[in-house]
């Protein structure tokens, strides 16, 4: 469905219903124009294409210009229309990533043009104007993703590579159409049309026309113009290994105090927190925030202060090597860095139940985004889970669903979950709190159709029905790669501070003449934060401090190993974010 506005089969300009199409003021336009040059426009005239990367930010000084996807297609339709004093573009723009779709002239007029990296200083630099356009393209990425725009991942619910590029698409907060090629109509015509066999299923269709078989995370990253692992040696002083609020916390602490800062992520930024529907506990942020929005605000900082971002890029070894580590990554490509984040988070635990597996990724689910919710539509679901996660979780999805069955292990909402959660959760008419309920069964054979549920105290066992059920039970941290390399507790998260002097070599420290700092683990240099370090708070505000402490802690560590840039010379000067600066 179009967001645009027609009038007498004449396109006019879209109403701005979601704070996605703001009009800048005069003062606003002024600033700009110093900026950038003014050009007149043509009917017709295509002033960017799906697929190709932004060049320019472009406001509308006169004339309409409409926005397509699938330009020049089969199922071209509009995606929004723009009138004098609205901005082109989607947060693509402001990410390096390829436009999802087309802008072309309607009437005639003139635009004002400012280079993309000309653009991105002056958000920066202005607040005012920098989350105006924020907070549209935000809206806009939104509005891209619910009208299914952008590339079409072809393939089976059955097949593991279709679950693999569905998660990628949708972590990495992706526009993208999932056509599923045991029930959906359009599969058959979509495989004549580009002649697909099944066998070579799944597949990504880009710009309707492009066809990448079965392409790894990697490949479609690149497609798409995410920064993706380059095979060049790359050497940093601090390599942050996750991006979830720990990692994007040290990112931007790492690369403004002027150390040169890569951050890696097997998956996508955000980490669990980039799957929250709504935060409403994190400080400065009164009316909540999504998760998604969050993390884009922080990545744009990160970038803003030179930080390099790479995803999808999985660590697989660390390895301590003249007062250094070489990471080691799974494509078998390495990394020299001087000090080291741990900062790789946790992952949800599956549920323990016959016959679940075959439906994960169809419609069992282990995150509640706008992409799991878009596919539930109107009927009933299930989240299990006592936590904060489940509570955000079942508010998110009762907006979408006609029911919300929140299954809880334990006898008391209030034992895990924040108390402002348990009041709007209770409140909430379209969720039904079950506690001291377990999952023992499902039912479906291409999809979930109900649940067998239990009564752990009483052992009546009842249905539920629900066509998706949302799993939030705990999680176990990211840390398999590291059994061996450093000191982990029982759970496998890490040991960091005074329980790691407790674990660790002593002798590995004489020379240093200290122990470990504290959030420091059993390797000196190498540090961890957030939802993998043991004992750590595992929320987000705390995540991201301990991010912002571990990059103190790094200074530390290189002023007592001499392994620290020259932080301030003679006149107090410190080098300037993202600048080349020395190893020693």
């Amino acid at each position: 469905m179009s967001t645009a506005e027609y009038d007498h089969g004449a396109v006019r300009e879209t109403p701005d219903q979601y704070g996605a199409f703001p009009r800048l003021t005069p003062e606003q336009l002024q600033d700009l124009a110093a900026h950038g040059e003014r050009r007149t426009t043509t009917a017709g005239e295509v002033l960017y294409r799906e697929g190709e990367p932004f060049r320019e930010f472009l406001v509308i000084l006169d004339g309409t210009v409409e926005v397509l996807e699938d330009h020049g297609g089969p199922e071209e339709r509009t995606v929004a229309v723009h009138g004098p004093g609205r901005f082109l573009g989607e947060l693509g723009l402001l990410e390096g990533q390829a436009a999802f779709e087309t802008a072309v002239v309607r009437e005639a007029g003139e635009i004002l043009a400012v280079p993309v990296e000309r653009q991105r200083a002056l958000v920066a630099r202005d607040p005012v104007l920098g989350d105006l356009i924020l907070r549209a393209y935000l809206g806009r990425r939104y509005l891209l993703i619910g009208l299914g725009a952008g590339f079409r991942i072809l393939g089976s619910c059955y097949s593991q590579d279709t679950l693999r590029l569905r998660e990628f698409a949708a972590r990495n907060r992706l526009p993208h159409r999932w056509v599923d090629l045991e029930k959906d109509k359009e599969a058959e015509a979509l495989l004549r049309r580009f002649a697909i066999s099944p066998e070579e299923t799944p597949v990504v269709i880009l710009k309707g026309e492009r066809v990448l078989r079965n392409p790894s995370n990697a490949e479609l990253a690149r497609c798409i113009g995410l920064p993706a692992p380059v095979q060049e040696a790359v050497q940093c002083e601090v390599m942050v290994v996750g991006a979830g609020p720990a990692g994007l916390a040290a990112s931007v602490y790492g690369a403004s105090d002027g150390l040169t800062t890569v951050t890696v992520d097997a998956v996508a930024t955000g980490g669990q927190a980039g799957t929250s529907s709504r935060i409403e506990n994190y400080l400065g942020f009164p009316s909540g925030i999504s998760g998604g929005e969050l993390v884009e605000r922080a990545v744009l900082q990160a970038h803003k202060f030179g930080a390099r971002l790479m995803v999808p890029a999985q660590v697989s070894g660390l390895t301590p090597q003249d007062d250094e580590y070489i990471v080691t990554f799974t494509d078998g490509s390495q990394t020299r860095a001087g000090a080291v984040v741990l900062a790789s988070g946790v992952r949800y635990r599956r549920l323990d139940v016959p016959g679940i597996d075959r439906l994960e990724g169809t419609s069992v689910y282990y995150a509640a985004t706008v992409h799991e919710a878009s596919l539930c539509q109107a009927d009933p679901v299930a989240v299990v889970g006592g936590g904060n996660s489940a509570g955000q979780a079942a508010l998110f999805l009762a907006s979408h669903a006609s029911k919300v069955h929140l299954l809880v292990r334990g006898g008391d909402l209030n034992a895990d979950m924040s108390r402002y959660l348990v009041d709007q959760v209770e409140r909430h008419p379209n969720i039904e709190v079950h506690l001291h309920t377990e999952v023992r069964g499902v039912s479906g054979e291409e999809r979930l159709e109900s649940l067998a549920v239990e009564d752990n105290a009483t052992g009546e066992r009842r249905e539920v029905r629900a066509v998706a059920l949302f799993v939030f039970i705990g999680a176990r941290p990211r840390t398999d790669w590291l059994r061996g390399v450093l000191a982990l507790d029982e759970k496998g998260f890490v040991l960091t501070g005074a329980d790691a002097q407790a674990a660790a070599d002593a002798t590995r420290w004489d020379s240093l003449g200290r122990g470990p700092l504290l959030l420091e683990t059993t390797l000196p240099g190498v540090f961890a934060a957030g939802d993998v370090r043991s004992g750590s708070v595992k929320r987000v505000a705390s995540a991201a401090g301990e991010g912002a402490i571990a990059i103190r802690l790094v200074h530390e560590h290189r002023e007592k190993t001499g392994n620290l840039i020259r932080t301030a010379g003679p006149e107090g000067h410190r080098p300037v974010a993202g600048q080349s600066v020395s190893w020693r």
